[in-house]
């Protein structure tokens, strides 16, 4: 009798036990995927890696993302169209990838004059939630982050508009608009590409901020930076969630990312500042050099891509879209956060 007392107790004292013992065994972690466009060791790949670590930690293990940079699990020109189909759960790359999708977004593309990443970013996420635009609807917006002043970077020197006639310049988005502004000939490709394009001679220069010239290793491949940042543009960048995936989280885990999420902002636009100081001075190491527009040219160049700015806001008007709007208030948040 003592047996049988003792087998059927000491199972019922494990069982109840075991809750306790183990509690990690309980609940398996859910795990999403996190497509990055940016190299591995790119600082914005870092700093997007970083937050993955950092959902981990803050959610105790119950959440894992795992990242996919250098375009592995989608390209950078699909990376949208893959986190709607559930190719990845997060996916981080720019809306000017794919022109014409975002016609609301790209406005923040348009050569304003952004003096930094920190401004440009702060801009882009106050943008979104001022405007909230449709083209938006099938995923939940994390957060945007964009970089600091687009600048010139070419194989031969650009002191003024009349050097670039006929050069072919790298160049997407609202960029390519610029250099055909300007004279030159525009030719769209991801940065992944652009490296060997500057090698071979198939463009002659690059539209893009000085940070590629480190970050990407443009700085092998052009001799000279023309700095004109009142004609400075941004790239604005997404990062983007799974629809379904994101209803689908507790609420508790949601809130966690909303807050994480703010912090970040402020991540990558320090993240932008801090590579653009590192991309200039990696240049300027490798003998590269930087010409400052004169006064008289930089009038120039400014008039000369005023243009652009009407004809999106005119576009975005006939098509029943809030061209005047948005370019108002991207004018606006500009104006408050360059103080």
């Amino acid at each position: 009798m003592k047996k049988w007392v003792t087998f059927l107790v000491l199972p019922a004292a494990i069982a109840l036990l075991s809750p306790f013992t183990n509690p990690a065994s309980a609940e398996k972690p859910l795990r999403l995927t996190y497509s990055i466009f940016f190299p591995p060791a790119h600082g914005q790949a870092v700093t997007a890696m970083e937050w993955a670590k950092e959902v981990e930690k803050r959610t105790g293990g119950r959440l894992v993302v795992d990242t996919f940079p250098g375009g592995t699990l989608t390209p950078a020109q699909d990376c949208y169209a893959g986190v709607v189909n559930g190719i990845s759960d997060i996916g981080m790359s720019c809306f000017a990838y794919t022109r014409g999708r975002f016609p609301i977004m790209e406005a923040l593309d348009l050569p304003m004059g952004y003096p930094s990443g920190v401004v440009a970013t702060q801009v882009a996420n106050e943008f979104y939630a001022a405007m909230k635009p449709k083209e938006l609807s099938d995923v939940k917006v994390l957060y945007i982050h964009a970089h600091g002043p687009g600048l010139l970077h070419t194989k031969t020197p650009v002191h003024k508009m009349e050097d670039m006639k006929g050069m072919k310049i790298r160049s997407t988005g609202f960029s390519a608009k610029v250099t055909e502004a300007l004279g030159a000939i525009p030719v769209a490709m991801p940065q992944g590409e652009t490296y060997e394009a500057l090698q071979k001679g198939v463009v002659g220069g690059t539209f893009t901020p000085i940070e590629t010239l480190k970050g990407w290793k443009q700085a092998e491949v052009i001799k000279c930076t023309t700095d004109c940042p009142d004609i400075g543009y941004t790239t604005a960048m997404f990062v983007v969630m799974n629809r379904d995936r994101w209803d689908a989280l507790p609420e508790d885990i949601k809130k966690i990312l909303e807050d994480l999420n703010g912090e970040w902002i402020q991540k990558h636009g320090q993240e932008w500042d801090r590579l653009d100081q590192e991309g200039k001075e990696y240049s300027l190491g490798r003998n590269n050099q930087i010409f400052p527009l004169s006064e008289e040219e930089n009038k120039k160049w400014v008039a000369a891509v005023a243009p652009i700015i009407d004809d999106y806001r005119q576009a975005a008007n006939a098509k029943g879209l809030p061209g005047d709007k948005a370019v108002t208030e991207i004018k606006r948040l500009l104006q408050e956060h360059k103080k």
